[in-house]
């Protein structure tokens, strides 16, 4: 009875911190997962824990064990490992294959064998470099897809490549694992013939699963769909998930790779988006448990010993992969500043280190100093990793503000355009516009600062261009001085309001439109010199009316009316600025 109160006491510490402090960080706009990490360091064994002795309550705020802790942690990875292979298809990823197999394969080859060679000259069997450079060329999952979900940067030009580094990483926990088993066995047969043995076995493995799964999931899901209760829908989505972890750790793999392959067989169901959101609960609070537990594997002493070699170790790994992954990504046509995102982005060594080091030093390859010390390096870099991403981000856009800077528009136009109208923020309410004008065979060009975007309508023909707004004299390129209209569908609110206010000063008669996100901004833009603003608040709550009112059995037409009165005396108001 003891032991149970004392694992509850540890689930109410750990509840307390992802509950409260955590959320507390998010307030001081800390990243969540520097929070559970910091978290971890403080409540762990290394922590809050040291003092116990002198200060018996500190006990109730700490966890001493951290080992039953890192148990449930690790199925943190399993979960979003599960979710990564969720979004994917086997379709997609064969469609990605040059990017995660290209561009991934190519980094972890390299910074296996960068890694490695700095292990060597520090005294290290050529065994134990290598396994260490293969560990830690891999950058953590968890973190890096973490900051890219919350910044909504996964479908970005740096998440894109980052996803794809990330994507090969995870496939190749593989054959470490199996290097690490060649290693430990000390086989007779040359170590490239068994680890190429042990391969072939592997891949058998993993394709026995995916064929009984193709073969068995989606009828049992229909038959479970049609019978059970949702309760019994997740269950029986928890047990493939465990199910074919389990599956692949009978087979030698990682738990981590089954749940991916586990992803990759559901994403290939009518139930991927139930799925997604029946689990992102259980994802999102193992994950958070996962960080805690790295945070507690930190021993603040031995960082004290050493702070100069470690600080040294933790810098030199950012740089060193770093360096490589900037090459390789400018290899594959990214610009600059995508390439330096990226590099110190996946700079960090990832949670399969510990896993790797962990079981190197189990197993008697890797000696007790330098397991500790590896394991605190990749602690201390996976702790750096949001500062360090967010000091990549803002290189990278001072990168891409003296680009955009220096270069010239694209395609500057001859004086025969006229009469047409320029867009300013080719998003998402740009691109409706734009659409409806060519609809209407209606001249337009668009200007966005997002070269991604922009490259991808030039690709398709579109007449939107790489440039910023707020420079008159790119818009004297794009002929503003003979254009019917300028219209501003920028997010950023300091943005608009600058092009509406330089462009108002330079043409006087020049009719503007700007799209405002409430009728606040609506009626500071007016006075501010736009024709009009329309409040993207006000436009949503109307179209909502219009479909209530029509669904309560009130005519259509007149529904239209009735919500077109209500949209004449609001935009009124704004115009008014009443």
């Amino acid at each position: 009875m003891q032991n149970s109160l004392l694992d509850l006491r540890e689930v109410i510490v750990f509840l307390f911190a992802a509950g409260i402090v955590v959320p507390l960080m998010g307030r001081l706009r800390i990243s969540p997962v520097f929070g559970f990490l910091a978290v971890g360091l403080l409540i762990g064994p290394y922590g809050l824990s040291r003092f116990s002795e002198a200060m018996p309550w500190l006990a109730y705020l700490s966890i001493a064990d951290a080992e039953g802790v890192r148990l449930l942690a690790e199925m943190g990875v399993v979960f979003l490992l599960f979710m990564i292979g969720l979004e994917l298809s086997l379709d997609r990823l064969w469609a990605m294959r040059s990017a995660v197999f290209g561009l991934g394969g190519a980094q972890i080859v390299l910074s296996t064998m960068a890694i490695a060679g700095v292990a060597w000259l520090f005294g290290n069997p050529m065994s134990v470099s290598i396994i260490l450079g293969a560990s830690f060329a891999l950058s953590s999952t968890a973190i890096v897809m973490q900051m890219l979900t919350e910044n909504r940067r996964l479908g970005t030009p740096t998440g894109r490549a980052g996803f794809a580094i990330l994507l090969c990483q995870d496939i190749a926990v593989l054959p470490i694992l199996f290097l690490l088993g060649v290693f430990a066995a000390q086989s007779e047969l040359p170590v490239f013939l068994a680890f190429s043995l042990a391969i072939g076995e592997a891949v058998l493995a993993v394709a026995a699963i995916l064929l009984l799964g193709r073969v068995a999931i989606r009828p049992v899901f229909r038959f479970l769909d049609a019978t059970a209760s949702r309760e019994m829908f997740l269950a029986l989505v928890l047990l493939v998930i465990i199910g074919t972890a389990l599956a692949t750790e009978h087979f030698g793999l990682s738990l981590a790779l089954g749940a991916f392959l586990a992803g990759l067989l559901l994403a290939e169901t009518e139930y991927r988006h139930q799925i997604r959101g029946d689990v992102e609960p259980f994802k999102g609070l193992l994950l958070g448990l996962f960080f805690v537990s790295i945070g507690m594997g930190i021993d603040i002493t031995q960082v004290a010993q050493n702070p100069g070699l470690l600080l040294a170790s933790v810098v030199g790994l950012f740089v060193l992969k770093g360096v490589i992954i900037y090459a390789l990504v400018r290899r594959f046509g990214e610009p600059p500043a995508v390439a330096l995102e990226t590099g110190l982005l996946l700079g960090q060594a990832g949670e399969f280190a510990f896993i790797v080091v962990g079981m190197a030093y189990t197993i008697g390859l890797v000696p007790n100093d330098t397991a500790q010390f590896m394991l605190i390096v990749a602690g201390l870099a996976m702790i750096a990793t949001p500062a360090v991403a967010n000091l990549a981000r803002r290189w990278a856009l001072r990168i891409e503000e003296k680009a955009d800077a220096a270069a010239p528009p694209d395609a500057p136009f001859g004086p025969d355009l006229n009469n047409h109208v320029i867009i300013i923020g080719y998003g998402r309410a740009g691109q409706l516009l734009g659409g409806l004008l060519a609809d209407q065979n209606i001249a337009h060009v668009g200007l966005d600062t997002n070269r991604a975007l922009v490259r991808g309508f030039q690709q398709d023909g579109a007449s939107v261009y790489l440039g910023d707004g707020n420079r008159p004299e790119l818009l004297r390129q794009f002929g503003i001085d003979e254009a019917a209209a300028l219209v501003v569908t920028m997010n950023n609110t300091a943005a608009t309001e600058a092009v509406v206010v330089n462009t108002r000063r330079i043409w006087k008669d020049l009719p503007i439109f700007v799209r405002a996100h409430d009728q606040a901004q609506a009626k500071k833009l007016i006075l501010q010199g736009a024709n009009h603003a329309i409040p993207e608040t006000v436009e949503a709550s109307l179209q909502m009316g219009e479909m209530v009112l029509a669904s309560l059995g009130i005519p259509p037409q007149t529904a239209t009316n009735i919500v077109e009165c209500w949209r004449r005396v609001e935009q009124e108001k704004i115009d008014s600025g009443a």
